[in-house]
């Protein structure tokens, strides 16, 4: 292979390993790129110097790793690649002298001028200094998914805040997102619902204001039961299907009636979680489109009739006795599958929601599901080198005991009980903490900061995890008020605030002539994690881990509360000018980025606590 090729290659599979470049980063390697031609030549200077933040401050702030795999083409010892590159390299704009570290990384520490500057620079842009993406994309994330006549449980959390969190970052960084909800409002369980309730509860059948959703919920349990030992019941429930996909009014009446009160009952919750709006779109809406799927693999020739059902043998997936596995599109009665609607709605978004990317955040136990999925509809052509489909997998919520959280009974814990608890925890440390204080606040303070702070703490805590892991759900930790928790970043937040308030200042009126002087260490220190917020975003986009955003905030609220601390940090309000104006400024960017970080949460911040 050309050694230009060859390093693209290697610089195109770095760049999918790797995060994305933040501005600095950008401009950086457009030096590097253009040192690298001057130095070895024209077919150098498209190589990517792999830049990357260091991991230690004594490093620098950026460190270019590409002496080390220029030393077999260019035929010399990185640190003597590393020495003609930085002849000529020119960033003096940007940084310090570059050091040369063994064997041939090239360290880079930004000049205090330079962090001045972009501070001044986004100090009145309501996004930071964050450029929309150049690339706009039509985004698809499907969450969350509950069944309908079933109330929501703690299992329904981490897709909810999940999906919304992901939704934001990408709304915006510029995308086109389109927010699902595909919820499982179809088939057999239906089925067993309403022959339950003709029977039992006729009357539930003719209107949605004689039930409520626990009803519901109850009712499903009693006709599961009589599903699984009564005949004569399992046939009614069948039959019921039948009426339902053959668009039997009476039964179809009792099908809405059901799906508007459950969408009703789940809406409350939504609110209450702060969960953006979406659009309902449930495994009913792709009914009448499941026979062309099944027609269209048909003519693809990747249908084979086995034991009277259509199916799709997958590759690289076995059944125990080493057979390829099929994937059942359509059973042997002529019934669909949950594998059938989820092709059809890929099709369906491929084809007429013309997006570029879906996204599922979905448990990690449906990991093979959606391989099996994603591999048909990538055979039929559906999914494309140019439409990413990606399931996000996620772990569980589990109690103290490191089991899935249950009830005493064993139940899944229901979801408006476990954010009433939290909610409730709240208030009962607020007002203890008012009368200690002998505070008097009004209720509607004292309800606000309850809710805004009890809610953010059990989103935070699930989002501050790595989606991939399963985490023990704990309300002292989530609303403990020092660590990685809401209730820290939501008081470093209020502190800032109160700084206004004491010293008279309008941040607002601070105004662009308001300029940043650094020069305590922690006053840069506090700077440059500040410009760091694109970087993390970037990161997200890719690889869609909230906590890494959460950790950000967590870093930025450590480093803001050193720069404040009297005694190690500096004074503010105390400040003689400019230094004064400079830190108040600073004071406000931090607010800025930490209000604008945890909206990209769902978090609401609070002005006072």
């Amino acid at each position: 292979m050309h050694v230009l090729a060859e390093l693209k290659t290697k610089a195109t599979n770095w760049r999918k390993r790797k995060l994305k470049m933040n501005a600095t980063q950008e401009q950086l390697k457009v030096k590097f790129q253009q040192a690298m031609g001057a130095a070895f030549g024209a077919e150098y200077a498209e190589v990517d110097p792999i830049l990357v933040s260091t991991s230690n401050p004594k490093f620098g702030d950026y460190q270019a790793n590409v002496s080390l795999s220029l030393a077999k083409k260019v035929g010399q010892q990185p640190r003597a690649i590393a020495s003609a590159i930085i002849q000529n390299l020119d960033v003096t704009d940007i940084c310090e002298p570059p050091e040369i570290a063994d064997p041939g990384f090239i360290n880079l520490k930004l000049k205090t001028a330079y962090l001045q500057a972009q501070l001044n620079a986004i100090q009145v842009d309501p996004r930071l200094g964050i450029a929309p993406t150049k690339n706009l994309k039509r985004v698809i994330v499907d969450y969350p998914s509950p069944n309908i006549a079933k109330e929501m449980h703690v299992g329904h959390l981490r897709p909810a805040v999940i999906g919304d969190c992901i939704s934001r970052i990408l709304e915006f960084i510029g995308d086109d997102v389109i927010r699902i909800s595909h919820v499982g409002d179809w088939g057999t369980p239906f089925g067993m619902l309403i022959a339950y309730l003709q029977t039992e509860y006729p009357e539930a059948l003719t209107t949605d204001e004689t039930l409520d959703l626990g009803d519901l919920s109850s009712f499903y349990r009693q006709a599961k039961k009589r599903f699984d030992t009564d005949d004569e019941f399992k046939e009614a429930a069948r039959q019921a299907v039948v009426q339902l996909q053959a668009g039997d009014e009476k039964t179809l009446l009792a099908w809405k009636i059901v799906c508007q009160l459950s969408s009703r009952a789940y809406q409350i919750i939504y609110n209450l979680m702060g969960i953006a709006p979406f659009i309902e779109r449930g495994e009913s809406f792709y009914n009448a489109l499941l026979p062309e799927v099944v027609q269209e693999l048909h003519q693809l020739g990747l249908l084979v009739e086995n034991q009277g059902a259509k199916c799709v043998f997958l590759e690289g997936f076995t059944n125990r006795d080493g057979e390829p596995l099929p994937l059942i599109v359509q059973k042997s009665d002529g019934g669909y599958n949950y594998a059938a609607t989820d092709l059809a709605a890929i099709r369906y978004r491929v084809k007429v929601d013309k997006v570029q990317r879906v996204i599922y955040p979905v448990g990690a136990e449906q990991t093979n599901h959606f391989a099996q999925i994603f591999q048909v509809a990538r055979r039929a052509g559906w999914i494309t080198d140019n439409i990413e489909f990606v399931h996000a997998p996620f772990g569980l919520v589990l109690g103290e005991d490191g089991q899935k959280l249950k009830t005493r009974s064993g139940d899944a814990v229901r979801l408006q009980d476990l954010l009433d608890g939290a909610i409730a925890k709240v208030r009962a440390d607020l007002e203890r903490r008012l009368q200690q204080e002998e505070r008097q606040e009004t209720e509607e303070f004292v309800n606000k900061v309850a809710q805004v702070v009890g809610i953010s703490a059990v989103k935070y805590a699930d989002l501050s995890q790595n989606r991939t892991s399963s985490y023990i759900f704990s309300y002292e930790k989530m609303l403990a008020l020092q660590g990685n928790t809401a209730p820290y970043m939501l008081y470093a937040y209020a502190r800032i605030q109160g700084i206004s308030r004491k010293g008279g200042i309008n941040f607002e009126q601070l105004g662009e002539n308001a300029k940043v002087l650094l020069q305590h260490e922690t006053e840069i220190t506090l700077a440059k994690h500040i410009l760091q917020l694109d970087e993390v975003i970037s990161a997200i986009e890719q690889d869609l881990l909230p906590n890494r955003l959460c950790e950000y905030l967590f870093q930025l609220s450590q480093k803001f509360n050193l720069f404040y601390d009297r005694d190690r940090g500096v004074r503010v309000l105390e400040a003689e000018e400019p230094l004064r104006t400079s830190r108040l400024v600073l004071c406000d960017l931090t607010a800025k980025t930490l209000k604008l970080g945890l909206s990209l949460l769902g978090i609401e911040v609070l002005e006072r606590m």
